[in-house]
């Protein structure tokens, strides 16, 4: 199937009365910092505490009942698996969540209460996907991936169709990329609009190197504090970033730390670091964004306050 806008406004009809339409926030200290007009979509403020709620819900609405009655599961290093539990709690069904060992414990904490059953595995992509495998295989339910699909994908690009409505005339989008579902999602919102580029840690560059080269690359050792962004770029989601995203720019783990204690103390918005390579990568490209009006997605708000990278 190839994806389109159209795609991006049927999920945003199925899911609307399941999530928030999250605000928009600036800031005038670093709009000065940036020297260029700032606009926060605030979907660490989303259901889940990240706009990965969008995405499962439209996934799971999206299974007729004789799919659904098995139930739904997914790999997730946290708010995926939030995000499917939540979703399945919703729909009356159970989940079943495969998620790493070295996930934050307030991750796993809020899969629990949506009232999934959690299975850790090794902290490999493919311990998770093997172990979702034998999961299928015995409950026989449906899979939700976590990135790598086209409701997934569709659900997540209503957040760059929220932020196109909510500001007025935007220059360009950034959002952070790690399996690709919220870029590629906010690409097809977009509709070629306006610009749209990814950002992502220096030490999970998977998506940059597929990007520069043309070549997906499928496996790689990530090290980041950006638990979310580690993942790598999936198939689907990459066809849609290749044809169409403006670039890839990386952003060392200082930098993403130094973004995310601006947001804390000058927005007063409490956000993952995962969340804070957008405002990291305009910072490190004044060339590309000065004087521009942009839009940076906020992706998450779940800090392990016992672990902050500061």
């Amino acid at each position: 199937m190839v994806m389109s806008l159209q795609n991006v406004l049927d999920a945003r009809k199925r899911i609307d009365s399941y999530i928030h339409t999250t605000q928009v926030m600036q800031s005038s200290q670093l709009n000065d910092l940036a020297d260029a007009e700032l606009f926060f979509k605030c979907e660490h403020l989303q259901k889940v505490g990240a706009f990965k709620a969008r995405g499962a819900v439209n996934a799971v609405f999206a299974l007729d009942d004789d799919q659904a009655s098995t139930g739904v599961a997914t790999h997730s290093s946290g708010n995926h698996g939030a995000a499917v539990a939540r979703a399945a709690k919703l729909r009356g069904i159970p989940a079943w969540i495969v998620v790493p060992e070295n996930a934050l414990a307030s991750k796993k904490a809020a899969i629990k209460n949506y009232g999934a059953e959690i299975i850790e595995c090794a902290s490999t992509l493919e311990a998770r996907e093997s172990s979702l495998a034998d999961l299928v295989s015995d409950k026989q339910c449906q899979v939700v991936p976590p990135y790598d699909d086209n409701y997934v994908i569709a659900g997540q690009g209503t957040a760059g169709l929220e932020l196109l409505e909510q500001v007025d005339k935007l220059d360009c989008m950034v959002t952070p990329v790690g399996g690709g579902g919220l870029l590629a999602g906010c690409l097809l919102a977009v509709d070629g609009k306006i610009p749209v580029y990814g950002a992502e840690p220096a030490g999970a560059d998977d998506a940059y190197r597929s990007f520069t080269t043309g070549v997906r690359i499928e496996s790689h050792n990530p090290n980041t504090i950006a638990d979310g962004l580690r993942t790598v770029l999936g198939v689907k989601n990459f066809e849609i970033i290749k044809a169409h995203a403006e670039d890839i720019l990386l952003v060392t783990e200082e930098e993403i730390v130094f973004a995310m204690t601006l947001i804390w103390t000058r927005l007063k918005q409490v956000v993952e670091p995962s969340s804070a390579v957008t405002l990291a990568a305009v910072l490190k490209n004044p060339e590309v964004f000065r004087g521009r009006r942009v839009g940076l997605i906020l992706t998450g708000g779940n800090v392990d306050v016992g672990n902050l990278p500061f």
